[in-house]
């Protein structure tokens, strides 16, 4: 029994017409045939109105002969199947082709290909395909398709090969032909007199500056020897690194560049498409569009990463081929592609770090060259502070932003978050470990606690309590003032008193036990204004404001005291708190007698009470607030420094 595999024309379809998707992938074909056949010009002219495409080459051409055994074979392999041109062409370049499917692309671009070629040996010869030649040989299960010839009397040209495209898929042939340079000129490392090799389109060479990444470039890590400065007008830092891991074979290498732009925006190019990414080339051609993918590395400064590498050992002649039919993907399980990934990982590591260094210093020159007012604040800090600040400021300068109004915005919030920190003592770990928006946003987050803990905003809302008592000339007034502020605010009471906290339910209770009374004839009765109760470090506290214009005696303030105290007991004990840490404090506007005649007696009546237990005044309240926070008071005018040099980031 004799079995046999048949290939039937229909494979086309899908090795053809439907795998190429854009005309710089198709023309990366006929370019890359053009230069396996030692052409030194190719040249691509694209008519107006799309009604045509010809790809002109001066190559070595074909005869009959290798029209029919070479070029209209599918799948014919060129370095397996030819001694002696078939790996390196007669002028010594290395072969890129290697599948013998490459041709095929055009149909994914033109319903009608017109092929002319010349050894210049032999006549020159044509022929003519089409799509619906094809599919006609199909429907007729032909084992063959024959294209049409060309009527030698029609063919012009005496040496290398001529493509005459017509029956455009416009819909597949981009928008402009910017586009297709830029595009092209990312998917050849061999453009140009370096390599006696010229590609033009409508009479313009590319050149491989279009490619877009090497003018956008700030930073580079280059591979091999060459000098691309010329061609990078913005870069400002360079670095060269080994261009090989140890444990490789002695002819691997990687040459080429990494390189970062300034701005992640800059890699957007809307004719060559993302540049974020970075290219490997084979052989001169592109073997994978964006090898980054594989990576699978989220840092920040792979935002801003492009590049083009070469690695020709992942197209060597004597090893499996693992290219897609298609050029976009590889197969990643090949042993070389593994021991590349390798090498970028440890690359790139490197790279990473000396970015970050690089960065810190050019965005802190350019933040204070573009916003003196930042300057300013640098050189006002201690000298302790300032390497702090420094790589805070840097790192906002790093952070991508839609808008320079947006980084205004996070300099002035990194600023108010870093005086914060100093407060805390604890700027060299805000600057080490803030590293984007989110962090600094958590740190921002909460406006009030913000206001509680920094003292700029202690001091604002300190001073505006203390100066609404100042300027209060009748009792009444300050009866109101220190009522609406005193309860909310003890430490007017006690400087150490920063985090005193109500209890509804201990409140509830005493209004039960009727020590919190809600009628105001009650209230009256006992000479009050209001009371409330606080707990603060522990400790039970009750506070009473008398009327400002009523006289007390200290037996009626420590009948009342000791009536609080024992009533409150009572329900810390119900609570199931046995604590006696208690004190009373009075508010009074006029002084009860003991205070001028007998010191002793009023200070042993108050410590029956409860021990802390104390008289205090309205007036005496104010002047020690004020002499308490003098250094509150002080610091605001500080604070007033940096509002006005963060007012200045415009």
């Amino acid at each position: 029994m004799v079995y046999e595999m048949t290939v039937d024309l229909n494979v086309l379809d899908h090795l053809g017409i439907n795998l190429y998707s854009n005309i710089a992938a198709v023309l990366t074909e006929t370019v890359a045939n053009a230069w396996d056949a030692d052409a030194t010009l190719v040249d691509i002219t694209i008519d107006d109105a799309a009604k045509f495409i010809e790809i002109m080459d001066d190559g070595i051409g074909m005869n009959v002969a290798s029209m029919n055994d070479k070029y209209l074979r599918v799948g014919y392999r060129r370095r397996a199947e030819d001694p002696n041109f078939g790996k390196v062409t007669a002028s010594g370049r290395p072969a890129m082709g290697r599948k013998g499917l490459g041709k095929l692309s055009l149909f994914s671009i033109a319903e009608t290909i017109r092929v002319e070629s010349s050894d210049g040996k032999d006549a020159p010869h044509g022929l003519i395909m089409s799509v619906a030649g094809i599919k006609e040989s199909v429907e007729k299960r032909q084992a063959n398709y024959a294209p049409d010839p060309v009527d030698p009397k029609e063919i012009s040209i005496t040496k290398g090969t001529r493509i005459y495209l017509t029956d455009l898929k416009r819909e597949r042939l981009g928008r402009s032909t910017v586009a297709l340079r830029k595009r092209l000129a990312r998917r050849f490392s061999v453009l140009g007199k370096a390599h006696n090799f010229t590609v033009k389109i409508n009479g313009r060479e590319i050149l491989p500056n279009e490619r877009g990444d090497l003018d956008v470039l700030q930073f580079m890590w280059q591979f091999d020897d060459k000098d691309y400065k010329p061609l990078c007008p913005r870069l400002v830092e360079h670095e060269q690194l080994e261009n090989r891991l140890e444990e490789w074979e002695s002819d691997w290498r990687i040459d080429g560049w990494i390189g970062t732009s300034k701005v992640p925006g800059d890699l957007d190019d809307e004719d060559a498409g993302n540049l974020n990414g970075i290219v490997v080339f084979a052989r001169g051609r592109l073997f994978q569009e964006n090898i980054l993918d594989s990576l699978n590395d989220g840092h920040l400064y792979t935002k801003y990463l492009t590049g083009q590498i070469e690695a020709d050992f992942l197209d060597a002649d004597d090893r499996p081929d693992i290219a897609t039919s298609d050029r976009q993907r590889v197969l990643e399980d090949d042993v070389r592609y593994r021991h590349l990934l390798t090498f970028l990982r440890a690359r790139l590591s490197r790279v990473e770090a000396t970015w970050t260094v690089w960065r810190q210093k050019h965005e802190l020159d350019k933040v204070k060259k573009d916003n003196p007012a930042v300057a300013d604040w640098v050189e006002s800090l201690p000298s302790g502070f300032k390497k702090s600040a420094s790589k805070m400021l840097s790192k906002i300068s790093a952070i991508p932003m839609d808008s320079d109004d947006n980084r205004k915005l996070m300099l002035k919030h990194g600023i108010i978050a870093f005086e914060r920190m100093r407060l805390r003592g604890s700027t060299d770990e805000f600057a080490e470990h803030f590293q984007d928006v989110n962090s600094l946003l958590s740190l921002l987050a909460d406006r009030d606690s913000l206001e509680a803990s920094f003292y700029r905003d202690i001091v604002a809302s300190r001073l505006d309590a203390i100066t609404a008592f100042d300027g209060l000339v009748s009792t009444d007034d300050k009866e109101k003032a220190l009522q609406q502020y005193l309860f909310n605010h003890l430490w007017l009471l006690d400087p150490a008193w920063e985090r005193a906290t109500d209890s509804p339910i201990m409140e509830s209770r005493l209004m039960r036990e009727g020590v919190i009374v809600d009628d105001l004839t009650e209230k009256e009765a006992l000479g009050r204004v209001d009371i409330a109760y606080r707990t603060v470090g522990g400790k039970h506290v009750i506070v009473e404001l008398k009327r400002a214009g009523r006289n007390m005696t200290l037996n009626e303030l420590s009948a009342q005291g000791q009536t609080y105290v024992d009533k409150l007991k009572k329900v810390l004990i119900a609570a199931g708190d046995p604590s006696d840490n208690i004190e009373v404090v009075f508010i009074l506007g006029k002084p009860v007698e003991e205070e001028k005649t007998n010191v002793a007696r009023l200070k042993f009546m108050m410590d029956a009470i409860s021990p802390g237990s104390r008289i205090t005044h309205y007036d005496t309240l104010i002047r020690g607030a004020q002499e308490a926070y003098a250094d509150y008071m002080k610091r605001s005018a500080e604070s007033d420094r940096i509002g006005q040099i963060v007012d200045r980031i415009v």
